[in-house]
């Protein structure tokens, strides 16, 4: 096998949750495009439509399974469904999840422990039901989970949204370990990229001060996000596994500057 050969994804299938757009959607049309087959889960159908006529373009087939990764029953399905459909797995894109920036002191319990649900929870039972399913049906498989620099960079307001994607990091780690060899797990620190969740908040004010805090000098793109992805999860990485890979610009620090508790401004 040539060496690109092995960034293939030929009759592959890969479950993406959050698939509707952003990061999501990237990662699922990348996979489609290196020959994979795939199942598409997101709360809104009419997302989920655009992006599998974008998969069809590429001659391959897209099955679309509505779901809220928060309700644990349609994660089973969502798996059920790709088994019925295709007869096996061979990926899963942990990608659903995020939380806004929020001063800790604003941050409730119920918020935390939502935060963590979200982001690590769900990632937990879909990994749970799934790696059993692709060792019987393809012989193992990859993971990947979406985690973020928040996770490991710590920063005033990101006390829950970092707190979780941290968890999900070691997570991540933890699976690799207790799954090896049959199916490798990894993850991407994601940095600042261009989502319509960022764009809530980027002013050109804002995006100024974020670039010139990167030092690739540039936000990150989804398909930036997505060409990690496919390499995490083809075969040019069958020895990679319990890796957290940064596709963030180079960031040692969050670049979205919030204030602290009792001023002071950022150090």
């Amino acid at each position: 096998m040539a060496l690109l050969d092995k960034f293939r994804l030929d009759n592959k299938v890969a479950i993406i949750t959050g698939a509707g757009k952003g990061i999501g959607a990237a990662i699922t049309r990348a996979f489609a495009e290196a020959g994979a087959d795939v199942v598409i889960g997101a709360r809104t159908e009419a997302d989920l439509q655009q992006v599998a006529a974008d998969v069809e373009a590429f001659g391959r087939k897209a099955l679309i399974v509505p779901t809220d990764v928060l309700e644990f029953e349609q994660l089973q399905t969502l798996a059920e469904r790709a088994m019925d459909t295709f007869g096996r797995i061979d990926i899963v894109v942990n990608n659903a999840g995020g939380f806004p920036p929020k001063p800790a002191l604003d941050t409730t319990a119920r918020e935390l422990e939502g935060a963590f649900r979200f982001n690590v929870t769900t990632a937990f039972e879909l990994s749970r039901i799934c790696a059993p399913l692709m060792v019987e049906s393809a012989g193992g498989g990859a993971i990947l989970n979406i985690s973020s620099i928040a996770g490991h960079k710590p920063t005033p307001w990101f006390a829950a949204y970092g707190t979780a994607k941290g968890a999900l990091s070691l997570l991540t780690q933890e699976l690799a370990q207790e799954f090896a060899p049959k199916v490798r797990v990894n993850a991407i620190a994601v940095g600042s990229t261009r989502t319509d969740a960022l764009n809530t908040v980027l002013t050109p004010e804002v995006e100024k001060t974020m670039v010139e805090l990167t030092p690739m000098a540039r936000l990150g793109e989804v398909e930036d996000i997505a060409l990690g992805a496919l390499y995490l999860c083809s075969p040019a990485a069958d020895y990679v596994t319990g890796d957290i890979l940064g596709v963030n610009g180079g960031l040692e620090r969050l670049n979205m500057q919030m204030p602290r508790a009792w001023g002071g401004g950022m150090g």
